[in-house]
């Protein structure tokens, strides 16, 4: 009884759960992007732009979600059906109304009555069915299931249709134009007609309809000030070129070749085969599409960046220092760039460019510690200059981010051994071990040794 009460708990979590079997994308120029896109919305909140992330999900589905936290899932088929920067900032305006409106942390006022549906059903059900009356206690059961259900998406509608309306606010007092808001969620419209309406059960969706919620929101966003203020220029600039880069990257490069010709020579054409070619394993094609680029506009971080990452991955790793420190530079030494550009360093297997790459290395785990393969460059870096200590500390810092408790506790204490006492790498070596030594103790079947 038990057990079986425990798996409909599950089930009624699940429903609020995304899933998480997708992978995180991350690129310098998406992430810059979201972050200029968001940051007026994001103080529109009352939140602060260095707590809130947006982040890029690869995903073909057309979504976005929360889950706790300050961080916005966007999926990368959201991206490819967005027709303008605006319609982007519209789905992120809703998003920041869940998190300011506290549903995540809510989300529990909406599984509990659900849940105690669940559980009495199955108490009559069972006793139903232990008296003889198996047929009526499935039918308990069953009905049990679906109003719980009901109530849970009842719930989930009213939170989506708050969420609306918040993100219609933070729109307004950023004096972003809520056409874009409007205009996405006609797509969705377009969806549901697709999929025929008499099909569409309202009361069965998480959502509201679309067209209630056009309806909702039309008369709030028409009023604003900024409904007729005009899309920013170099915001929509920047997002056709992350849509090209995100269409080459996500798509078989036949499909990229379809959409984007190569008698195509506008950027956002060269942007997307030179992704499609170097992912396909076409480096000298990849090579060509990048020079265009950079002939295009030689002193664009993002296009030296993407010519660097494939002369690095062709094993040209000497020929990429070049346009990849350029990249660094004018990126105002972008995280995600520097890591490249340390990486490339280091595979010159030139010993007079790896202090550079541990001090280039160094800064980007700085500004963005929650990135394993930096910390991987980085220890590499340490071990090749024979700082041994160092490279047990980068190898924790890269065990503790992606899960492995016991790697991270165990190269923290050899760190420890090796690095002075009460210094700030000391220190923090022993965080992460205690950390880690901690979390074995609370869980000692998990780690038990084998």
């Amino acid at each position: 009884m038990k057990r079986l009460i425990a798996a409909f708990a599950v089930s009624i979590l699940l429903w609020a759960q995304p899933a998480f079997a997708q992978s995180i994308l991350r690129d310098a120029e998406t992430e810059a992007m979201f972050n200029d896109m968001s940051r007026g919305l994001i103080l529109a909140a009352g939140l602060s732009p260095n707590n809130v992330r947006v982040v890029l999900i690869n995903d073909d589905s057309i979504n976005a979600f929360v889950v706790g936290g300050q961080t916005v899932y966007v999926h990368s088929g959201l991206i490819q059906a967005a027709d303008n920067a605006n319609e982007v900032q519209g789905v992120i305006a809703h998003e920041l109304g869940h998190i300011a409106d506290g549903h995540v942390i809510l989300q529990g006022e909406g599984t509990r009555p659900a849940l105690g549906i669940t559980i009495l059903s199955m108490v009559l059900g069972i006793a139903a069915m232990a008296a003889g009356a198996g047929d009526a206690g499935a039918g308990i059961l069953a009905a049990g299931q679906t109003a719980a259900m009901g109530k849970f998406l009842a719930f989930t509608r009213v939170q989506e249709a708050t969420a609306d309306a918040t993100g219609a606010k933070f729109l307004r007092e950023a004096g972003v134009s809520g056409r874009g808001m409007l205009s996405f969620f006609k797509k969705l419209q377009n969806e549901e007609y697709s999929y025929g309406l008499s099909n569409i059960d309202p009361f069965a969706q998480s959502h509201p309809l679309s067209g209630a919620r056009i309806a909702n929101l039309t008369g709030d966003v028409m009023a604003s000030p900024a409904w007729t203020k005009p899309n920013d220029p170099a915001l929509e600039e920047r997002f056709r070129r992350v849509k090209a880069k995100l269409h080459g990257y996500v798509s078989t490069y036949q499909q990229t070749l379809n959409d984007f010709p190569e008698s195509d020579l506008s950027v956002y054409a060269h942007y997307a085969r030179a992704y499609a070619w170097h992912k396909a394993g076409y480096p000298e094609k990849a090579d060509a599409e990048s020079e265009a680029l950079v002939k295009a506009a030689p002193h664009d971080p993002y296009f030296l960046e993407i010519k660097g990452q494939i002369l690095l991955e062709a094993g040209k790793p000497a020929e990429a220092l070049a346009p990849l420190r350029e990249a660094t530079d004018r990126s105002n030494n972008s995280p995600l760039i520097a890591t490249t550009f340390g990486h490339a360093l280091i595979a010159t297997d030139n010993k007079a460019n790896y202090a550079e790459a541990i001090r280039v290395l160094r800064q980007a785990v700085a500004r963005d510690d929650d990135n394993p393969f930096a910390w991987y460059q980085l220890g590499t870096a340490y071990s090749r200059t024979g700082d041994e200590p160092r490279a047990l500390l980068a190898t924790a810092e890269q065990a503790s981010l992606t899960g492995d408790v016991r790697t991270a506790a165990y190269a923290a204490r050899g760190a420890m051994q090796g690095i002075p006492p009460n210094t700030t790498d000391w220190i923090r070596a022993q965080d992460i071990a205690m950390t880690a030594q901690n979390e074995m103790d609370d869980n000692p079947k998990k780690y038990k040794r084998r």
